[in-house]
């Protein structure tokens, strides 16, 4: 049965010459593994999904799904604008071997709510996987709604939010809509993970858990075991490395961070470009004061 609970990490795609480099990205999942991550959540924001090809999303997927043999979900990001080419993305992450789907609210076009409302419900009848409702607005400048929130909860197939709105009461709101339901809600902002498991929510999908996967973990273990002074002191400790990466447009820091660290090389695909020298220093000091350099 699909586990939603704990620490996911959003994860980068390693690029060498132009193309997924796959010995980086094996190595980063083994030590994922080893650091007790809940969860992988391949090819979404901070994966480069959106520049990765179609065969290319596939190969990342399978090697997620090979490394953590069972041992932990992967939830494919398959989002795109399309209801369509969401729908086939799903079915290949499927075919690849992934426990869930992550699906972003389509971008660009602007759907209503109704418009949300019947792509969601497409993409869980006709994928095959269980789909992870992703809402960022600050991205695609369309803010699924709670009351869709709760509509969809009804929807078999349909199983949780990533919630990014930057609105912690949102949770609040999108509990009250779909009580007694289970539809697990996922922090979408590593500012507001404990808030959002205090307010009863399943965990995170984090972009930190990239460069702190053990204290990340620890972090969630401790809320659902009663440590919350333990908890509350790992939030508070995060806040200045949440800040760095996220000083320029992810993946762009975080990918600076784990070249720091000597975890991959430091390339993106264009339109995104490797972080200025201002942000790199500013994430050079939050790494080091951190103590991960």
């Amino acid at each position: 049965m699909l586990s939603l609970r704990g620490s996911f990490v959003a994860l980068v795609t390693p690029f060498r010459d132009g193309k997924v480099d796959e010995p980086a990205l094996r190595s980063l999942l083994r030590w994922h593994v080893e650091n007790g991550t809940d969860g992988l959540v391949p090819c979404g924001t901070t994966g480069e999904g959106a520049t990765l090809a179609p065969d290319e999303a596939v190969r990342v997927v399978r090697i997620c799904v090979e490394e953590a043999r069972g041992r932990l979900p992967v939830v494919a990001g398959c989002g795109t604008n399309s209801t369509a080419a969401t729908i086939d993305n799903v079915l290949r992450a499927k075919e690849a071997g992934a426990d869930a789907a992550l699906v972003v609210t389509p971008y660009y076009n602007k759907p209503t709510q109704e418009g949300l409302f019947r792509h969601f419900e497409a993409v869980a009848s006709r994928g095959g996987l269980p789909v992870v409702v992703y809402n960022v607005p600050s991205r695609t400048s369309v803010d699924i709604l709670p009351e869709t929130l709760g509509r969809l909860s009804r929807v078999p197939g349909i199983v949780a939010v990533k919630e990014a709105s930057g609105n912690v009461v949102r949770v609040a709101e999108i509990q009250e809509r779909c009580e007694g339901r289970p539809f697990a809600i996922l922090a979408g902002d590593d500012m507001f993970t404990l808030p959002t498991l205090a307010m009863g929510g399943a965990g995170v999908i984090s972009v930190v858990g990239n460069v702190a996967p053990r204290d990340l973990a620890a972090l969630c273990d401790d809320f659902f075991a009663g440590r919350l002074e333990a908890a509350r002191k790992a939030q508070v400790r995060f806040a200045p490395l949440v800040r760095a990466l996220f000083c320029e447009t992810n993946p762009m820091p975080v990918k600076h961070a784990l070249f720091r660290m000597g975890k991959i090389a430091a390339e993106l695909r264009l339109p995104l470009v490797p972080v200025s020298e201002k942000g790199a220093a500013q994430v050079d000091a939050a790494l080091a004061a951190y103590g991960l350099t």
